[in-house]
């Protein structure tokens, strides 16, 4: 639940034979620490497989598929068709946070530089309007032909139900659509102030450049029509021109057998009026998945997980994960689903959790609330997962283990030679645990079976996700410093190598990251607020703060700082959202 706890781009040909080596050096690097999804499903019938697209340092495979219809779901099995779309570039950002893992890291930024960061010769440069709130992080494309001329696009999202994309070198508005409907409106708050004033497009899309024609960015819209029914809908727009394409939108709707919340006659139907969707979108192997939040926390509502293919639109599988309890919603402040390329990881809210477990340890209720789970691809279902042992305390206290984003760190090796494969989340108890992605520890009301939990690191709780980058991972808690925490031996520092003289208030800081591979590591993260601000820092030590939108007066300041941004870094830019558009900063 997310309430805090009470109590001129023109490639010439030396330019694009060093974003080629860029793609390169940025996979190689990713996939040789075991950090990328790549993982491609087989095809359906008649179709032909696609290329795989590059996203800031993360490949995601680019075939198609048909998927399997979930246990309760209501949609039929996918067909596949041919993928086209146009290149991926390593100065791409297509999904949240950069890649699958979830790192938050930009690899490629060749134009920023810790001796030019300062507000001497750094700044905002651009403010894109937009006609409503953005809580969805800002996309970026590289080098799009549209109508003969190439360009790169930023694509922006609004709570108002539009999407804008902006050329991100004049910054000229390239074209805007709404997804609202006929007689429709974007759907009201309940008086929700996580969601004030509406409610339209809340999570991040995701962009699959290697399909349709010129690529598609898939994206959840909420409306609500004249007679006050609430719709979801999953559209797939053109990247050159917003146009609904692959035979989209799809509405979105399923059942699952429970008895849970809601429940009629040991069926549970999903209620649009009391769900939306907030965590970003994630497409892997073919699907689209999504998790479903509460609209305030309020009502009969339970956990939803769904998936849809790519190519169709339709929904190819559902699981609810408190079908016999309540609550259990996925939300992670926005952040999206983890996956590395065999499963995908998910944390969800506070919940019915059963504590009841069958001879694997299972739930035998199916209710995970509070928990951490490792998902199978296409019919999903939970293969392994980690409760903490005070699970059912901490869901009835409202700490939620879910506030917080879950990111997958490289393969790390022990003092003993061991490869682990590691996965980190925090939420609002504000301890970090570290989980083996081979063993998760699932749940014992006497100890928490896992790799690591961390005490005492963090001041407060976590309301985003981590970012990592050089062998460190970055937490931004509540009333908390962002903090530096190497990784060494395959464990977490307990304490900060470093922190930033800033503490941000609620609800803490998703921080990202951008690097020219090795070099010029810098750390950035929004502040909420009355006057929003971005920060610099070297990735190296945080106390070394290169600059914030605050130093120059009001020169770099854009008004109100939103709660769960990141900002997002391309090609010399950092892009954060806004409550009526999206700033843009770089150097003057």
């Amino acid at each position: 639940m997310q309430r805090p706890q009470t109590g001129a781009f023109n490639p010439n040909v030396w330019s694009r034979v060093c974003e080629w080596l860029a793609i390169a050096f940025v996979v190689a690097c990713y996939l040789s620490c075991g950090g990328g999804s790549g993982g491609a499903s087989g095809t359906a019938s008649g179709s032909a497989a696609g290329g795989g697209t590059t996203s800031g340092g993360s490949t995601t495979g680019g075939s198609t598929t048909g998927g399997s219809s979930g246990t309760g779901g209501t949609g039929s099995t996918g067909s596949g068709s041919t993928t086209m779309g146009t290149t991926a570039y390593a100065t791409d950002v297509l999904m949240h946070h950069n890649d699958l893992a979830r790192t938050g890291q930009m690899l490629a930024e060749t134009t920023l530089t810790l001796a030019n960061v300062n507000s001497a010769s750094f700044g905002k440069v651009a403010f894109l309007a937009a006609d409503g709130k953005v809580d969805a992080q800002p996309l970026f494309v590289t080098s799009l032909p549209i109508g003969g001329t190439t360009h790169d696009v930023v694509y922006v999202e609004t709570e108002h139900d539009s999407v804008y994309a902006y050329d991100a070198t004049t910054f000229a508005q390239l074209w805007t659509v709404s997804l609202i409907g006929s007689g429709e409106t974007p759907s009201d708050d309940f008086s929700c102030p996580d969601f004030t004033p509406e409610i339209g497009i809340t999570s991040t899309p995701v962009i699959d450049r290697s399909r349709g024609t010129n690529g598609v960015l898939y994206v959840v819209a909420m409306t609500k029509d004249s007679s006050g029914a609430y719709h979801h809908r999953l559209h797939a727009l053109d990247l050159t021109s917003g146009a609904e394409i692959l035979g989209g939108p799809t509405e979105i709707a399923a059942t699952y057998p429970g008895n849970g919340a809601g429940s009629v006659n040991g069926l549970i139907t999903f209620n649009p009026a009391l769900h939306t969707e907030r965590a970003a979108l994630t497409l892997v192997g073919g699907n689209i998945y999504m998790g479903w939040t509460s609209h305030c926390m309020a009502g009969a509502y339970t956990g939803w997980l769904m998936a849809y293919g790519a190519d169709t639109l339709r929904q190819t599988s559902v699981l609810n994960i408190t079908p016999n309890g309540s609550q259990g919603s996925i939300w992670m402040a926005g952040s999206g689903m983890a996956s590395d390329g065999t499963s995908i990881y998910v944390v969800d809210g506070n919940g019915t959790f059963g504590t009841t477990l069958n001879a694997a340890g299972f739930p035998v209720d199916g209710d995970f609330g509070n928990s951490l789970m490792k998902l199978s691809f296409g019919n999903l279902q939970v293969t392994d997962y980690f409760a903490m042992d005070n699970v059912v305390a901490e869901a009835n206290a409202d700490n939620d283990f879910g506030s917080g984003g879950v990111m997958l760190l490289p393969d790390q090796t022990t003092a003993s030679g061991i490869v682990k494969h590691l996965a980190v989340a925090a939420g609002k108890d504000n301890l970090i645990y570290v989980v083996d992605r081979d063993s998760m520890g699932k749940f014992s009301p006497t100890a928490n079976n896992i790799w690591q939990v961390l005490t005492g690191t963090l001041a407060g709780g976590i309301w985003g996700s981590p970012a990592y980058y050089g062998g460190v991972v970055y937490y931004g808690g509540w009333n908390d410093n962002l903090k530096a925490l190497p990784v060494s031996g395959a464990f977490l520092a307990t304490t900060a190598a470093s922190k930033s003289p800033t503490t941000f208030a609620y609800p803490g800081a998703t921080p990202a990251v951008s690097a020219n591979g090795t070099s010029n590591g810098i750390v950035w993260a929004a502040e909420n607020g009355t006057t929003g601000a971005l920060h610099a820092y070297d990735a190296s030590n945080l106390a070394h703060e290169l600059y914030n939108s605050n130093q120059a007066g009001t020169r770099d300041q854009w008004g109100a700082g939103n709660k769960f941004i990141t900002p997002m870094i391309a090609k010399g830019k950092v892009y954060v959202g806004a409550t009526n558009g999206v700033a843009v900063f770089g150097l003057l």
